[in-house]
């Protein structure tokens, strides 16, 4: 290639990085290359608002939606397609497992879809994308009538958290979260009720289980080892069991220090005594999240770390008896300030609309269709998860999984945690700490040093003047 195309290249790159589409080693040199495009460069399509159309979509406008293709399918977007289509236009919809990669090229280049479910190992940062004002705030969708009642707010017909996990430091709403996720322990409850054993309350009772297990030839625990960050959906609840959540709050805050807490100690000396004894399944650090999966259902490991998804992501390899339950993660004693039933539960599965989508009133119509009852229920029976949809599981004979996560929120009442940082620090939480966690779990680095690093990374990311730092009120 000549010198012209190095050029052109090197300014995609520069544009990409800025936009939070790829990681790059430091982002100081790249702050000035914040857009992908005037936004004179799109051609903004819309319709009359009217009681039918409350958004106004123009109804000759066809949707471009691109939909992440993982734990919960594409079916229940597909339907919700149908349902659109009956008053709007045609639904173009692509299915990815790659939804950066994809998107990457139509992002930097001002041509993005309508509506995009940005999830999966290979989301965009959307802390960055909101920052450089490429996604819409969707307060709109929230003030816009529902579909079963136009009397009442689609805002209103949202279970508690929602609207929140879309805020970035203001009140406006830049993602829409469409499950709602119960993180925690996972097991099988014919595994052990076959063994007269019970699911350990404290951690001397899981080191106690761990050990007959692995008498038994079944290791206590596996998780996806190629992607550490499943550990903390038990990890961060664990910590904050501990020490209570003004420790998970300090975390998210980037405070001084926060990681040094002797909660965060307490917890790092109990997940590396797994290691340490011998409790984690052989070759689990190789292991993609399928894989452990697969491992786990096969009843090579008592125990995983994961999120509600899991029971329809793995239901190929789970047998038809083994009653897929979700339990709060094990607290450490009675010393803990949080009680037993403490667990983290968050709307997740985002969905966003591009600030430069030509049919952006259309992107939030879908939504909103998805928000109505009938899209909401179809989605929990399709893929057996909560909806973030107030009482939308209602009615619906719940599986084993989907039963056992129900409950466990319920009982968990006002004890229910949401870590922000995750979300807030992309980058932080993936790639830092999941490699600090990963190495910790394959004993080359011991707890101490483990928080030390990650600590380092943390005041890392709060001093860096180019990435916008969010706070809980």
């Amino acid at each position: 290639m000549g010198p012209t195309s190095d050029v052109n290249r090197r300014d995609v790159i520069k544009r990409a990085a800025a936009l939070g589409l790829i990681a790059v080693p430091s982002m100081s040199a790249l702050s000035a290359c914040a857009s992908g495009g005037s936004d004179d460069d799109t051609e903004k399509k819309s319709g009359k608002k009217t009681a039918d159309n409350p958004l106004g979509v123009d109804k000759n406008a066809g949707l471009d939606f691109v939909i992440f293709d993982g734990g919960f399918g594409t079916q229940y977007g597909e339907d919700a397609a149908k349902i659109y289509e009956q008053n709007f236009g045609k639904v173009k919809i692509t299915k990815t497992e790659k939804i950066r990669s994809l998107l990457q090229p139509r992002m930097v280049g001002g041509t993005p879809p309508d509506l995009v479910d940005n999830s999966g190992a290979e989301a965009m940062d959307a802390a960055t994308l909101i920052s450089k004002g490429q996604i819409l705030d969707l307060t709109p969708l929230l003030d816009a009538p529902s579909v079963d009642d136009p009397d009442t707010k689609v805002r209103d017909t949202l279970r508690p958290g929602t609207i929140e996990m879309g805020q970035y430091g203001d009140e406006k709403c830049y993602r829409l979260n469409y499950a709602y996720t119960v993180f925690g322990t996972w097991y099988s409850k014919k595994l052990l009720e076959d063994n007269d054993w019970e699911y350990p309350k404290t951690w001397d009772e899981m080191l106690a289980l761990c050990a007959k297990a692995k008498k038994k030839g079944i290791a206590g625990w596996t998780y996806a080892g190629k992607y550490p960050y499943y550990l903390p959906f038990t990890l961060y609840p664990f910590i904050g069991k501990i020490g209570g959540p003004e420790v998970i709050k300090a975390i998210d805050n980037l405070e001084p220090n926060a990681w040094k807490h002797d909660a965060v100690k307490k917890a790092f000396d109990a997940y590396y005594e797994l290691q340490a004894k011998g409790y984690i399944l052989k070759g689990t650090p190789g292991l993609d999240h399928i894989q452990s999966q697969t491992e786990w259902t096969k009843g090579n490991a008592l125990f995983i770390p994961n999120g509600s998804w899991v029971e329809n992501e793995a239901k190929d390899t789970t047998p038809k008896d083994f009653q897929m339950t979700c339990a709060p993660p094990t607290s450490l004693d009675s010393s803990d300030a949080m009680p037993f039933e403490t667990l983290w539960a968050q709307a997740g599965e985002p969905f966003i609309v591009p600030a430069k989508a030509t049919n952006s009133a259309g992107g939030m119509e879908f939504l909103r269709v998805m928000l109505g009852k009938k899209s909401a229920q179809n989605f929990s029976r399709l893929v057996s998860s909560l909806a973030c949809v107030e009482g939308s599981e209602e009615g619906l004979e719940l599986t084993s999984g989907l039963g056992s996560a129900s409950a466990s929120l319920n009982a968990a009442g006002d004890n229910v945690l949401n870590p922000r940082l995750p979300d807030w620090y992309q980058q932080l939480h993936k790639e830092q700490i999941g490699d600090v966690l990963a190495s910790m779990m394959a004993g080359r680095t011991k707890p101490d040093e483990a928080i030390k690093k990650i600590q380092k990374f943390a005041d890392e990311t709060a001093k860096d003047d180019n990435v916008k730092k969010y706070k809980h009120a």
